[in-house]
């Protein structure tokens, strides 16, 4: 019989290491009779390590028993350590709490309990096979309310999990042994969010929709090659109970935290619903999620009963933090939308409240006019304040705190309190009509050609005609028309099933294709402005700073949201953005260039090439990324500060390569600012690695626009 100890280091980490020791025959005489071998046990501990228990292993029950006091334990506990969990909220009216909890983690899973490791205590299991991504979380010196400040995540199915750790060598060891034990799972994540999940959206990337790819690569193997230390020498006591195994319908995480919750959700749009499996919206109706399908679209349930699929983008959880559902507030309304829609309202007291350009914080924008009867008007942005009290309380006015926006709000509507005027007159976005929908329906791509009504002509594309139609006789919609033998037909269809869960208010919406007939149509979403080139053309001389400048940020914004998903645009400029009826610009024709056969546009020699947007990686290598995107997204900057201009106009394309090689760059606009050509000549960077991010190139314009705020 051979004996082995589960010890414990300094460190705080925990690990069972063998230690093989010469068991004489009167200390087993010992063990077999039942005698507490306790004078045993102090001889061998050290000043780095301490013997939690001793074991024995019985070579008649292939069993470890525990030779303490002979009882049958599990040898496959890893770590096991107090930690904070933050409430996983898996139904959006779960309230936001932390808790501590006793974390052990075994071979097979990760299990937490409300103080003993014994089965009445069991808050939660997670099966170590379903984990995705562990990970630290980058919280950018925002706080933590609790006192554990070193956070990490475990992502399971479409769960993530937040754990605070006590020290950043806790939150290693936790990390690291998880990533290990996780090595092998065969769903691990590609991409990660490596900041919060808070109020409704990802603190890293913005995105709103919890299940969102991620915006950083994930790296499983990374920090695995150091293996845990052992455990903080303690008290000798003998180690805790294995986890008792789950029942099978455990869903991973039974805390009290979560239970008993429906996911509820208000309508903020009508929606007649598509087809049968849909389930029509009333505005202001509640609804029960019974299923999040994907980022784009749910299955619920309406007060009678009846189910049915529902895109996302027309509902809003029903909380009280939730602002979606005030009419004062515009989550996609920057400072100069804004202060266009509170001028085009010209009331006094007309405000809204939007997002400012730090992630979750608030920017209330007032309009006013001059005390002297002169009619100046004026505008003015407050940011909503925060406390560091827990939980914090908001104000406008330092004397006037409320335990809520919308509370705050609604003093402000009677009480001015320090602002220029009262809150009177609330201004929502001018377009009032509901946002595009991924597809007409839940997993419908195919269109069927006879719902189309085709009208008036739009122009003509790389590919064929374009032409203004409408579905059903109701929807109006852009249709392009894929003259035979100018696009890799079959490469397409099935990206496009890919490309039509691209949704976003800044990207033109893929409805489907027309696919069983020559030619094949693609149907999207149409724009009533047109292109944003003949736009900034024809309005030249028109557009101020703000106009130029948030105009840049719409394109971004659909830019970042292609860049997170892993999405490269390859023919990023004006003439692929187009504008509608509210001035809103968005992003076109993402990645169509790759189906395209015509060799004057595909071959970096071909008269058709965008080299006057095309970074050197691409016109010399054919490499494209989103660094690449970066590079042309400067060009279209240019663009637009020049209202319109034709990028290096005086220069054939051989002679635009060499200028680029040789360190040439495009001239400063007049309209644009030295802040905002010092970001254009960022996007030029002749390495790749050194150009910024959408997401950062997001940041810096937003700063720009509300600096003086």
């Amino acid at each position: 019989m051979m004996v082995y100890s589960c010890l414990e280091a300094r460190c705080g980490r925990y690990s069972r290491i063998p230690l093989v020791m010469s068991a004489t025959t009167s200390m087993l005489e010992r063990f077999s009779n039942g005698v507490r071998p306790s004078e045993k046990i102090s001889h061998i501990t050290t000043p780095e390590h301490t013997i939690r228990s001793i074991l024995l292993w019985n070579n008649d029950s292939d069993q470890w028993a525990d030779a303490v006091d002979g009882s049958r334990m599990s040898v496959e506990l890893i770590l096991e350590e107090k930690l904070i969990k933050r409430s996983q909220q898996k139904k959006i009216t779960s309230p936001l709490n932390y808790k501590e909890r006793l974390f052990v983690l075994t071979k097979n899973k990760l299990t937490y309990y409300d103080g003993k490791p014994e089965k009445k205590f069991k808050k939660g299991s997670i099966e170590l096979s379903r984990i995705r991504c562990v990970e630290i979380v980058k919280n950018n010196g925002g706080s933590i309310p609790c006192q554990n400040k070193y956070p990490f995540q475990v992502v399971y199915d479409t769960n993530t999990l937040y754990v605070f750790a006590p020290s950043q060598d806790s939150r290693t060891n936790w990390v690291q042994r998880l990533k290990y034990e996780i090595k092998d799972n065969k769903a691990v994540l590609v991409k990660f969010h490596s900041m919060f999940w808070l109020d409704g959206a990802w603190l890293c990337c913005r995105q709103v929709e919890k299940q969102a790819m991620g915006c950083e690569e994930y790296n499983p193997y990374r920090d695995n090659t150091r293996k845990p230390l052992p455990p903080i020498p303690g008290p000798i006591q003998r180690p805790s109970p294995p986890p008792i195994p789950t029942s099978e319908d455990d869903d991973g995480d039974m805390d009290e935290d979560d239970e008993d919750e429906e996911d509820t959700v208000v309508a903020l749009y009508d929606f007649p619903g598509a087809e049968p499996h849909d389930l029509s919206l009333v505005k202001g109706n509640e609804y029960v999620i019974v299923e999040r399908c994907d980022a784009n679209w749910f299955k619920a349930r309406n007060q009678y009963g009846e189910e049915g699929y529902i895109p996302s983008n027309y509902v809003t959880e029903k909380r009280s933090g939730n602002l979606v559902q005030y009419g004062w507030y515009s989550k996609q309304v920057n400072r100069n939308k804004a202060e266009e829609l509170l001028r085009n309202e010209d009331k006094v007291g007309a405000f809204i409240v939007r997002d400012s350009s730090t992630p979750e914080t608030y920017t209330v924008s007032l309009y006013t006019k001059g005390s002297a009867g002169d009619g100046v008007s004026a505008i003015k942005h407050y940011h909503i304040k925060q406390t560091e009290t827990s939980p914090p309380q908001y104000y406008l006015a330092e004397k006037h705190l409320f335990y809520s926006i919308p509370e705050l709000i609604e003093y402000h509507k009677h009480n001015a309190a320090g602002l220029i005027t009262r809150l009177r007159y609330p201004v929502g976005k001018r377009d009032k009509s509901a946002p595009s929908t991924a597809g007409f329906s839940y997993e419908k791509w195919e269109i069927n050609p006879s719902e189309l009504t085709f009208m008036k002509e739009l122009g003509c594309g790389q590919f064929g005609q374009v032409r203004l139609g409408k579905w059903r006789a109701q929807h109006k919609v852009a249709i392009k028309f894929v003259r035979q033998g100018a696009m890799h037909e079959e490469d397409f269809i099935e990206e496009a099933k890919i490309m039509m869960k691209l949704s976003h208010p800044k990207l033109v919406q893929l409805y489907g294709v027309c696919s069983q007939q020559k030619p094949i149509y693609i149907v999207t979403e149409f724009m009533e402005n047109g292109s944003l080139l003949n736009y900034l053309q024809e309005g030249r001389g028109s557009f101020d700073l703000g106009s130029l400048l948030s105009i840049s940020l719409d394109v971004c914004e659909g830019m970042e949201y292609l860049e997170a998903h892993g999405f490269i645009h390859r023919d990023l400029a004006s003439r692929n953005c187009l504008v509608n009826d509210s001035r809103v610009v968005k992003v076109s024709d993402f990645g169509m260039t790759r189906f395209v056969l015509d060799d004057q546009y595909t071959s970096s020699s071909g008269s058709k090439f965008p080299v006057k947007w095309s970074p050197p990686e691409v016109f010399n290598f054919c490499r494209y990324s989103s660094k690449s995107d970066v590079w042309s997204y400067g060009v279209l900057m240019w663009e637009v500060f020049t209202e319109g201009r034709m990028p290096f106009e005086n220069n054939p394309n051989h002679e635009v390569v060499t200028l680029i090689m040789q360190g040439h760059r495009l001239y400063r606009p007049k309209l644009a600012t030295p802040t905002l050509y010092d970001i254009m000549q960022l996007c030029w960077k002749e390495r790749s690695e050194d150009r910024p991010s959408f997401s950062s190139l997001w940041v810096m314009l937003s700063d720009t626009l509300e600096e003086d705020v």
